[in-house]
């Protein structure tokens, strides 16, 4: 094919790991035509993925910018951050650390996903300031059941400092939640002492008294059975 003066070249092509590119026409082919003239050619290939790939677009209008994560499946990092409300799922078992962030409210049904979803998860972040609109809900909103208590088994850190004081509630309230033993809890003093009814309150001891608290708030004057009311607290 040395004196080819003509090449057209049509081609469907089918791969396990690689498309057909450029380079491959040049070191493949026209490299080895040094007398070729023309070179017609339409080359269509296919690529056999052994992983699934998934997109996930989210707009956050307030900070006027939008975000998309696009990722092969089964994944394999160690962290997930940023998730939204439209989270798509997927187990995620190599997991362990998990960030929360949306303009819209978390409700309970989302946090059974996360926990479905992150098994293993041992540090878990919220950052939400949006009230919750069906914290009063007694029922799963799709199935019309009693709300099922999440059990977070292997959660080591929870971080709320940047959550309304409803996420706090959501964590604390043995009704919606059961904490492992254990957990470093990092919260805002005041929603804290809110949640608890100045940590008097039967419903959230159950958890409080399994969580390390890691108070930074110290220019408050703390009552009395304030330490009773947990496993342990650090106001260093």
């Amino acid at each position: 094919m040395s004196n080819l003066e003509q090449l057209s070249l049509y081609l469907s092509h089918v791969h396990r790991n690689r498309f057909i590119n450029g380079n491959d026409l040049k070191q493949n082919i026209v490299d080895y035509l040094p007398e070729l003239n023309q070179f017609r050619f339409n080359i269509h290939s296919t690529m056999l993925l052994n992983n699934e790939i998934i997109s996930c677009v989210n707009y956050f209008l307030g900070d006027n910018e939008g975000e998309c994560l696009i990722y092969s499946y089964p994944y394999t990092l160690r962290h997930y951050y940023k998730i939204a409300n439209n989270f798509p799922g997927g187990l995620f078992p190599c997991v362990h650390e998990v960030s929360l962030f949306d303009e819209h409210p978390f409700e309970h049904e989302f946090f059974i996903r996360i926990q479905r979803s992150f098994p293993f998860m041992k540090r878990l972040i919220i950052n939400n300031r949006k009230a919750q609109k069906e914290k009063q809900c007694k029922k799963l909103k799709n199935t019309n059941q009693d709300l099922l208590v999440i059990e977070y088994s292997h959660l080591q850190c929870l971080i709320l400092n940047e959550a309304h004081h409803d996420y706090v509630e959501q964590f604390l309230l043995d009704t919606k939640t059961r904490l492992p033993y254990g957990v470093d809890l990092f919260v805002d003093y005041k929603p804290l002492k809110r949640v608890t009814y100045n940590f008097k309150r039967d419903a959230t001891q159950i958890n409080c008294s399994k969580v390390r608290y890691i108070c930074s708030d110290t220019n408050f004057r703390f009552p009395k059975h304030f330490k009773d009311y947990f496993l342990d607290i650090d106001t260093s």
